[in-house]
C-alpha cells in the first residue's frame, strides 16, 4: 500500500494505470472548516466513484483541479450534510451545464428518503417538467445494486466498471441504538473485497468481525471520534 498526498498545484485525475486508488477529499468532521469532510474518491483505470458528496466537496474538488462536473458516479452512505450537502450543486450542474445526469448507486428505499427528506426542496421547483416539478430521475440516473440478503446484515452488490462494490447497513443514528436493524438508513462499503470503509457508525464490532470472515479484507477505514458519546 502506497500513501501519498497531492502537492500544491498538482491536479487530481480521475483515471490511473489500473491500480485501485483511494483519495480522501478531506479528513475533517461534519463541522470542519480547514480539513474538508470525509468523502472518498475511488479511482481504478478509467473508472471512478465518489462516496459521499458533502457541503465542502465541491470546494475540495475545485482546489484539486477537478471540478464537480467531472464526477460521473456517486454513492451516498447517509443523509447528513457532510455527506450530501454538495449533491444539489452536482445535480444542477449536470442538468444545466453539462446536460448529463450523473449516475448514483442507490437502493430504492434510500432513493425515496434522499429525495423526499433532503434534495427535493432545493431541486424540484427549479422548473416544470411535463407539467410537474423535477424528480430524482430528472437529475440522477439510478443504479440499483443487487440485494444479496440479510446475512450477516442487509447487503447488496454492484460495480462501476472495474470497481466492485458491496454495500451493507451500518449502525449510525439515533444515539440509543442497540442493533443495526434499528438504525435509520446508513451504509458502509467494501471495495473490491479488499477495503472495508464504514463511513459513519457507532461502535459495532460485529460489523468488522462478520465481514472479515467473509472477505479477504486487507485494510479498514473505520469511523472514530476523540471523545465519548455521540453517534461515532
Amino acid at each position: 500500500m502506497e500513501i501519498k498526498k497531492i502537492e500544491d498545484g498538482e491536479k487530481l485525475h480521475l483515471t490511473n494505470d489500473g491500480k485501485l486508488s483511494l483519495f480522501f477529499l478531506g479528513v475533517g468532521s461534519a463541522f470542519s472548516k480547514l480539513h474538508y469532510q470525509t468523502n472518498l474518491l475511488i479511482i481504478k483505470g478509467n473508472d471512478h466513484l465518489l462516496i459521499d458528496c458533502g457541503t465542502l466537496a465541491p470546494i475540495a474538488l475545485w482546489k484539486y483541479g477537478c471540478p464537480i462536473i467531472n464526477i460521473s458516479n456517486y454513492l451516498i452512505t447517509h443523509s447528513h450534510a457532510d455527506h450530501i450537502g454538495g449533491l444539489e450543486e452536482a445535480s444542477l450542474m449536470g442538468r444545466y451545464v453539462t446536460r448529463k445526469k450523473p449516475r448514483m448507486i442507490i437502493t430504492n428505499e434510500y432513493e425515496h428518503v434522499l429525495w423526499n427528506d433532503s434534495l427535493k426542496g432545493g431541486i424540484k421547483y427549479n422548473e416544470k417538467n411535463g407539467g410537474k416539478g423535477l424528480k430524482f430521475s430528472d437529475v440522477f440516473e439510478s443504479v440499483r445494486p443487487e440485494f444479496l440478503g440479510t446475512v450477516p446484515r442487509d447487503n447488496w452488490i454492484t460495480s462501476v466498471g472495474s470497481i466492485k462494490i458491496r454495500l451493507f447497513r451500518t449502525m449510525h443514528i439515533p444515539d440509543s441504538l442497540k442493533s443495526w436493524s434499528e438504525a435509520f438508513l446508513s451504509y458502509g462499503v467494501i471495495i473490491d473485497d479488499r477495503i472495508l470503509f464504514t463511513s459513519d457508525t457507532q461502535y459495532d464490532p460485529d460489523m468488522i468481525y462478520d465481514f472479515m470472515k467473509l472477505y479477504p479484507i486487507e485494510f479498514i477505514f473505520h469511523d472514530c471520534q476523540f471523545f465519548k458519546g455521540g453517534v461515532h
